[in-house]
């Protein structure tokens, strides 16, 4: 079981980043994905998760209406689109995924993570 983050870097406030995940180990679309991030000093927070259909989605508060996060199930890989970055969007960025169809905020709905990415705004 693996996930691979990527997508990350440096970017100036107000721009954009698009992070991707690609999984293996298992059927992909059995299974919600999840992003979470941690900020230096700060505990991981959750940014948002999507069903295994893809036909639901919840997103934290701070990323609602500048981030979206989708699926691509025959490609096996997970995207958070990233826009209007903020320098409190800064982060190491993770994708996790749950053994259910279905997963929320919480951390231990999730039982596979992958090693993150680092995204870092720019004032």
């Amino acid at each position: 079981v693996q996930l691979q983050a990527c997508g990350g870097g440096l970017v100036q406030a107000g721009g954009s980043l698009r992070l991707s995940c690609a999984a293996s180990g298992r059927t992909f679309s059995n299974y919600a994905m999840g992003w979470f991030r941690q900020a230096p000093g700060k505990e991981r927070e959750f940014v948002a998760s999507i069903s295994g259909s893809a036909r639901s989605t919840v997103y934290a508060d701070p990323a609602k209406g500048r981030f979206t996060i989708s699926r691509d199930n025959a490609k096996n890989t997970m995207y958070l689109q990233m826009n209007s970055l903020k320098p409190e969007d800064m982060a190491v960025y993770y994708c996790a995924r749950s053994r259910r169809s279905w997963a929320g905020r919480n951390s231990y709905e999730y039982d596979d993570w992958g090693h993150g990415t680092q995204v870092t705004v720019s004032s």
